[in-house]
């Protein structure tokens, strides 16, 4: 089996200046992250900066990280202040701040 297939994809939630909780996928969210805040991530941050990585959450495929992506992308914001808060209570060593 090639690595390609064995290799895993990242559902992430990143948090904008204003407050606003921007969800995307990866297969790698910390190089993902990075370019959200150089400027070459989604235009959703061009009103308002990407301030942290907030939430990652490791899936087996592109397939079920699409999948959850449009879950997550289906909740409500509370819902996802849940989860943010939930993943930063269990394992912080997956949430990272930049400042």
């Amino acid at each position: 089996m090639s690595t390609a297939a064995t290799k895993p994809w990242f559902v992430y939630l990143v948090r904008a200046a204003n407050g606003s909780l921007y969800c995307g996928i990866s297969d790698d969210a910390q190089r993902r992250f990075a370019a959200h805040q150089s400027g070459r991530g989604a235009r959703f941050f061009h009103s308002s900066p990407a301030v942290a990585l907030v939430y990652v959450e490791t899936l087996g495929s592109k397939g079920d990280a699409l999948r959850r992506e449009r879950a997550i992308k289906q909740m409500k914001k509370s819902a996802k202040e849940a989860l943010v808060s939930a993943q930063s209570d269990s394992d912080p060593v997956n949430v990272q701040a930049i400042s």
